[in-house]
């Protein structure tokens, strides 16, 4: 099973569930008629739309705000084999990856993927020091899911 989500709310009076997700294939993830775990149970997925910042969902079965209420607050998952997952690096994919810097020389591995603000991610590298590096093509230039090597374009001064 992999996260892809928490239920933060409800929407509306039919039903509608609202979930955060920075999940990065939402519209397979939440396609209709597939299933979510949430809480340990499996739910069909019968409408998905995008709403602001938000993905909002409906589950067969549930018609009214007072069904939904009780999964507020809990994370949704997806089947790991439901998800066409080959290309894609998820963040805990990268935790206890090897970091690099461009020249081959070990810095330490990562231990933690957050979110700084709203849109900026940072990686959170543990070696001699603890240090953090922001999650841009920039400063991130290549990852190695198969032999679970990050590089990193560091500047003076993070170190």
């Amino acid at each position: 099973m992999i996260e892809i989500g928490k239920v933060v709310s409800t929407h509306g009076i039919k039903g509608e569930i609202k979930i955060i997700s920075d999940f990065p294939l939402k519209e397979e993830a939440f396609k209709v008629g597939s299933h979510i775990w949430i809480g340990k149970v499996s739910y069909l997925i019968t409408s998905y739309r995008k709403h602001k910042n938000y993905d909002m969902i409906t589950l067969s079965g549930f018609s009214d705000i007072n069904q939904v209420l009780p999964l507020i607050n809990l994370k949704v998952e997806k089947n790991e084999n439901e998800l066409n997952l080959e290309n894609v690096i998820l963040d805990q994919d990268l935790l206890g990856m090897k970091v690099c810097d461009l020249k081959g020389n070990f810095l330490g591995e990562v231990i933690e993927v957050f979110f700084a603000s709203k849109t900026n991610k940072l990686l959170r590298i543990r070696g001699e020091k603890e240090f953090l590096v922001p999650y841009i093509d920039s400063f991130v230039p290549s990852i190695d899911k198969k032999n679970r090597i990050v590089k990193v374009n560091l500047i003076e001064g993070i170190l």
